[in-house]
């Protein structure tokens, strides 16, 4: 009689969007931060990437704001090269991002990880910025947003669609299907209601820094909920008040530049008239 060897379980995946449920924030927004002080942005387009980071902290995100920033993005990066790209975003990790990952998150990637499940980031971010992090993170890999490049450097436009919504249902089941994971046995995390069709696609979903209507959908459907921001609401409260503050201190600060070039050339007339006098 031969002895059967017992069939090894599917392989368990935990998934993670990344803005706001690993990353305070918006991570595109702090990598677009490191580029300004490196030159690659103009002044306007910080402060209106500021304004949609304010808007996504206090408001949460919307379709129509995820589009707009990201194509607006991609439109900015039109013929920057990819490996320059890349190497400044492990300088952009270090100065700015690092400091920005919820410790409690992090933990919960340990974990997992310690399990021996995989560990995968889904993001509508820029596919190069999700790996960044998953490396970093020592996760599996990433699934994001792909932006288009030939020869070396980015042309402006999408491959595919955004990472986003319903998009990360779809990547998520492609992934299980290539991986050959149990999607009943998988865990996924998300912040925010467009986050729905990843955490129902899986066993186990759980809410993180939960938006107002994803707390709500979480609470219908009896899914854990996890808030890494702060033990009250005053402590949640003042993450969005320093966020205000730094959009403002960014535009003021611009704008005192950009106010002292322009006044440089009378300046400069009013000394020499005082020095012929």
């Amino acid at each position: 009689m031969t002895r059967q060897e017992p069939v090894a379980p599917n392989p368990v995946a935990a998934f993670f969007d990344v803005d706001n449920t690993i990353v305070r924030g918006a991570s595109a927004f702090h990598i677009a931060r490191g580029l300004r002080q490196r030159g690659y942005f103009r002044n306007r387009d910080l402060i209106r990437f500021g304004w949609e980071q304010v808007k996504y902290l206090v408001f949460g995100e919307s379709q129509e704001q995820i589009t707009t920033v990201r194509v607006e993005a991609l439109s900015i990066i039109k013929g920057w090269s990819v490996a320059e790209m890349a190497a400044i975003g492990e300088e952009v990790f270090d100065e700015i991002l690092a400091m920005r990952i919820f410790p409690g998150t992090k933990a919960l990637i340990d974990e997992h990880r310690a399990q021996g499940h995989e560990v995968w980031l889904v993001t509508a971010s820029p596919l190069e910025i999700g790996r960044l992090i998953a490396r970093r993170l020592k996760a599996t890999g990433a699934l994001g947003t792909v932006a288009e490049h030939k020869g070396g450097f980015y042309t402006g436009n999408l491959v595919g669609d955004l990472m986003h919504g319903e998009a990360k249902a779809v990547a998520v089941r492609e992934l299980a299907a290539r991986e050959n994971l149990d999607l009943s046995r998988c865990f996924a995390y998300g912040d925010s209601l467009n986050d729905v069709p990843m955490l129902s696609v899986v066993g186990h979903g759980c809410a993180i820094n939960p938006d107002s209507r994803l707390r709500r959908h979480a609470k219908r459907h009896g899914w854990p909920i996890q808030d890494f921001r702060g033990r009250n609401p005053q402590g949640r409260r003042s993450i969005v008040r320093a966020s205000l503050t730094g959009f403002v201190w960014i535009a003021m600060t611009i704008l005192h530049g950009i106010g002292r070039t322009l006044l440089a050339p009378f300046r400069a007339l009013r000394r020499k008239r005082r020095d012929s006098d």
